[in-house]
């Protein structure tokens, strides 16, 4: 069977969390990503918060939504994410969680915010916000990886 790629892992993850992990045979932790996914969707009343969002009902999505519950989303999303890019990576790559985990921390702050924020006067809402904080998410933890990787580097030929 051919290796699954990193952006193919990536992508059948942003489908379902779980979905690359099972594609992978790993099937427990697939097993676990998906009912962890449907658990907190369903308990935080994602779907419909996706639909009013979609529809421009950002006022009717913050209503419907439960936040205790959909805390948990960003970092289940990243991190299974995270796990299938790391299935299909090679061994010697290096801090590539990096972009992920940044991505979690700012996803999640815009979920907290979501119900308060306009930026340039639009409310974006509970589902577009804090979608909007994977992209500062993954060039802040390129960046941080890049300097790290590069002190490391660094390092390494003053050793040498």
């Amino acid at each position: 069977m051919k290796k699954m790629g990193k952006l193919e892992a990536v992508l059948w993850s942003i489908a379902l969390p779980g979905f690359s992990q099972l594609l992978a045979k790993h099937l427990w932790k697939g097993t676990l990503f998906v009912v962890l996914e449907f658990l907190i969707n369903v308990y935080s009343n994602f779907n419909a918060g996706i639909m009013y969002s979609f529809l421009g009902e950002m006022d009717k999505a913050v209503e419907v939504m439960d936040f205790q519950w959909l805390m948990f989303y960003p970092c289940l999303y990243m991190f299974a994410m995270w796990d299938a890019y790391k299935i299909a990576m090679p061994e010697n790559e290096e801090l590539s969680f990096l972009p992920f985990v940044f991505s979690a921390y700012f996803v999640t702050v815009g979920l907290m915010y979501s119900t308060e924020v306009r930026l340039f006067g639009i409310f974006f809402g509970p589902v577009f916000l804090p979608m909007m904080g994977v992209i500062p998410g993954v060039i802040t933890g390129l960046i941080i990886r890049w300097i790290i990787l590069s002190i490391r580097k660094a390092r390494m030929k003053k050793a040498v």
